[in-house]
């Protein structure tokens, strides 16, 4: 289940005999490679103690709507920007009601409405109740809002009744979270994504570098794989485990970057540049160690090979897309790059004191994102460089198919022209 793999999961639990099964089910997400955070609600709190949520999951359990100790006291914001998905197990009839009518009077409901993420309900409930018109009314509204709902399962209840109500089972819940994080909107494409800074060396002992640890390369492999892509890494010196699925090339230099990126930019239909690539190398490196014998050094540098404009140059039929972080000035340093070497798209953000929400973004677990590309441009706000993938995706997806579709209408044309041209 490598889907669920880093992914943060926000287990909602309500008033229902059923809420025993959620412990269950946080280990069972947590064996799939989630992390998982728990809010009851209290009627949850009537069956299982927030205690064996707390030991299951390895976190506080949350249940206040007004947290003095959140940010702002505002702890539902925060559960809902932490999310990748929401799943509600058990979800009461009550709860559905409530949430069909936008309520937002405890902490659970509230997180639902404010959270612009996959949101699923696993209902459990007695089987008159879940035949009740009211609760299909209810379920009905929240389905055409885009919430997926899980079961309920038929068989014999606690009451004592035989029929639907039952929460689906653990694994089946697992299953269709799994299925929220494969769109397959890549699948039979093949992506190249740089990641990471490069080291260039001075000497045996020392090199020039910068601060990119590549986890927003590293997240998009990752988040590309989800989308049914084949993902080619090349990787600078980072400490960061490889995404499942993704073949992993690791390299130091700008210069061996570009050679690793020019031996399989052929199989690539997008390009993403994530890497913070060296603009300048020194020009001679000795073979021992730079004494400090000297009050000065002076370094002579040259320019490193130019890895996005050259791949741009080289194969124009490529997708690429160009990252951009500044310090100031970022449309104008973006747009600038998105015309100076004619790519299709370019990723900005500002890096150093300019954000101190994002902990100057280099190394940081949070970002936010600007997508330029011709005649258009999109926000992605703060959010863990996780979802931020995610959500980077699926623009890179639609501005890649409206490319295709525009060249393939142009083809027609031609195609249109020559046909009826007149022969001479």
């Amino acid at each position: 289940m490598t889907q669920l793999a880093n992914k943060h999961i926000l287990l909602g639990v309500t008033g229902s005999i059923a809420a025993y099964k959620a412990a269950d089910l946080v280990r069972r997400l947590r064996e799939a490679g989630a992390e998982v955070r728990v809010v009851m609600t209290a009627g949850a709190g009537e069956f299982v103690t927030p205690m064996t949520f707390q030991a299951v999951s390895g976190h506080p359990v949350h249940q206040h709507l007004l947290d003095a100790d959140a940010e702002a006291a505002m702890g539902h914001i925060e559960l809902a920007r932490w999310a990748d998905a929401i799943i509600v197990a058990p979800a009461s009839a009550d709860f559905l009601a409530r949430l069909a009518q936008g309520r937002a009077d405890d902490l659970l409901s509230a997180v639902c409405l404010a959270a612009e993420r996959p949101l699923a309900v696993a209902p459990a409930m007695n089987t008159h109740m879940w035949a009740n018109p009211a609760t299909g009314e209810n379920v009905r509204s929240l389905q055409k809002r885009g919430v997926l709902l899980i079961g309920p399962e038929a068989g014999e209840q606690a009451c004592g009744d035989v029929g639907a109500g039952r929460m689906s089972s653990p694994e089946s819940i697992i299953t269709q979270l799994a299925d929220l994080f494969s769109t397959g909107s890549l699948t039979g494409r093949t992506l190249l994504i740089t990641a990471g800074p490069t080291r260039e060396a001075i000497d045996p002992v020392r090199y020039l570098s910068n601060h990119s640890s590549g986890k927003m390369g590293f997240a998009l492999a990752e988040a590309a794989v989800e989308a049914g892509a084949r993902v080619i890494l090349v990787s600078g010196p980072v400490n960061l485990a490889t995404p499942a699925h993704v073949e992993r090339l690791d390299v130091v230099s700008a210069q061996q970057m570009a050679a690793a990126v020019d031996s399989r930019i052929g199989e690539a239909d997008i390009f993403i540049a994530t890497a913070a690539v060296a603009d300048y190398r020194p020009r001679q490196v000795p073979a021992e160690k730079i004494k400090k014998d000297q009050p000065q050094l002076t370094l002579e540098l040259e320019k490193n090979p130019d890895i996005l404009a050259g791949v741009k140059q080289q194969h124009p039929g490529v997708f690429c897309v160009g990252f951009a972080a500044e310090t100031t000035d970022l449309e104008r340093y973006a747009r600038a790059k998105l015309d100076d070497k004619r790519l299709e798209m370019v990723v900005a953000n500002l890096v150093g004191s300019a954000t101190p929400e994002t902990e100057g973004t280099f190394g940081s677990e949070t970002n936010v994102l600007q997508v330029f590309w011709p005649g258009g441009e999109t926000h992605l706000p703060l959010a863990p460089k996780g979802q931020l993938a995610r959500q980077l995706i699926p623009v890179i997806v639609s501005r890649y198919e409206q490319r295709d579709m525009t060249a393939a209408g142009k083809g027609k044309i031609v195609e249109l022209n020559q046909a009826v041209r007149p022969k001479r």
